[in-house]
């Protein structure tokens, strides 16, 4: 039975590699010379962490990585940069801005329901942080990956793997 899984995953190399050129980029603008800009990937966490002089900087901080992320094939919703900044020492300001990896349960529930409402004669079933879809006809399983591409109020970047003959 054909069958593929969704899932919701960033490599946290890619990130890595967003990370640098960020870095690289901002230390080379002239409004950034001699102003504290710390960015660090932490992988165990799953995020990355800022720290700028004031708000207007970690406005420039935001654009760019998000700019270098989808340079790097990084889906822009897999990054959640939070709109309000910590003051930290010095009058600085630090943020923790999160990488989203899996399908937590809410949203997998959603998919589950969005598939079956569909009408598509496919099964669908959570397994872990991964939606497994199967079906008997490969021509459902592609109306399902186009029925959640087209999706605009899913807020995390879905890929499709492991498809099945």
């Amino acid at each position: 039975m054909p069958s593929f899984d969704i899932v919701s995953r960033v490599d946290a190399q890619e990130i890595d590699n967003a990370v640098n050129n960020t870095h690289k980029a901002l230390s080379q603008r002239y409004d950034f010379r001699g102003a504290t800009l710390d960015l660090e990937h932490d992988r165990k966490a799953n995020a990355v962490k800022v720290l700028t002089d004031d708000q207007m900087k970690m406005r420039a901080v935001r654009e760019t990585l998000i700019g270098a992320a989808m340079k790097r094939g990084i889906d822009p919703k897999a990054i959640d940069f939070p709109e309000e900044s910590e003051d930290a020492a010095g009058g600085k300001k630090r943020v923790t801005v999160t990488i989203r990896q899996g399908i937590d349960q809410a949203l997998a529930k959603d998919v589950v329901k969005r598939i079956k409402d569909s009408k598509l004669k496919v099964q669908a079933s959570i397994q872990g942080d991964e939606v497994r879809v199967t079906g008997k006809k490969l021509d459902d399983l592609q109306s399902v990956i186009a029925l959640l591409r087209d999706a605009e109020d899913i807020k995390v970047p879905l890929q499709f793997v492991n498809m099945r003959d």
